[in-house]
């Protein structure tokens, strides 16, 4: 039986969070650019096709994130001066570098996600991983300028081994549980590591592709999240994750909802708007060693 990572630990017996200035919510945007590579499993439109080869009609939808989709998404976020927080494929470093030079222009965080989309993080030994690892954080810090701090799997996916091998690479936040509103301290053997909250729940593949709801309604389930952690936020500060895809957030017909709930999260005082690094920053600054000591004992 693989080793436990953390306790189960209700969000109502824990240290209490400030975020900076008092904000109730901390709010970031996880942007996921990624690469796909032809022939081989990927997001679908249309299962009637992706059996075939080529999958022109797949291929070709995904393919509207990176050659239209983003660069409209960038117009969104500099209209709303959020910063993405960028889930990336180290495929992309050479794939699209162009992306890469305009998020460096703005400042964006840089998450390692993988080498790419169309494989799993999976089904690898300890030394395997480790090289596979490696190769993903040097190819994004040499592709971006910056080490990767943040991890998410591809399709969330991780070996037993991968928060250790995160954490012997550099990285010291993984955000493929999707269990809590705070971040909270994940054991490892060296360093240190917390799980920092991302969303299955608000995340666009799964709205439109998964449950396909219109565009108002994706506006309504993002304010009502938003909602909920702002009023709960005023007595246990939370963090709210936006999960988006440019080739599904970013299709014409979507966009505008984005721009509209952006609108209406930044229109609120007492909001951090930022990104999953600066979170993780702020966290390990102020709470992680209080968390970690009152954090209760794995049960075995």
């Amino acid at each position: 039986m693989p080793e436990p990572r953390y306790p189960y630990w209700p969000i109502t017996r824990r240290p209490y969070i400030a975020w900076p200035n008092g904000a109730r919510v901390a709010f970031w945007v996880g942007l996921n650019v990624e690469y796909f590579e032809p022939d081989k499993r990927g997001t679908a439109h249309s299962a009637t096709t992706t059996h075939l080869k080529p999958d022109a009609m797949n291929f070709g939808w995904r393919e509207y994130g990176p050659r239209v989709g983003i660069w409209r998404i960038m117009d969104i976020l500099d209209k709303h001066a959020l910063r993405a927080s960028v889930l990336l494929n180290a495929d992309v470093c050479a794939e699209n570098p162009e992306i890469i030079d305009e998020g460096n222009k703005r400042n964006w965080a840089w998450l390692a996600h993988g080498k790419n989309n169309s494989n799993y993080w999976a089904e690898m030994s300890l030394e395997e991983e480790r090289r596979a690892m490696a190769d993903v954080v040097n190819t994004i810090k040499q592709g971006t300028g910056k080490q990767p701090r943040g991890w998410l799997g591809p399709g969330l996916s991780e070996t037993y081994n991968t928060p250790d091998v995160l954490a012997e690479c550099g990285l010291t936040y993984n955000c493929n549980r999707c269990n809590d509103d705070q971040p909270y301290p994940v054991q490892v053997r060296e360093g240190r590591m917390i799980s920092l909250p991302y969303s299955n729940e608000i995340n666009d593949i799964g709205l439109f592709v998964g449950k396909t709801v219109s565009g108002p309604d994706f506006y309504q389930i993002v304010a009502d999240q938003f909602d909920v952690l702002y009023a709960e936020g005023a007595q246990r500060p939370k963090v709210m994750a936006l999960a988006l895809h440019p080739f599904i957030i970013g299709q014409p017909y979507r966009s505008k909802y984005l721009d509209q709930v952006l609108d209406y999260v930044a229109g609120h005082d007492d909001v951090w708007l930022t990104t999953s690094d600066d979170i993780a920053e702020w966290y390990y600054a102020h709470y992680y060693d209080e968390a970690l000591a009152a954090m209760p004992a794995l049960r075995q």
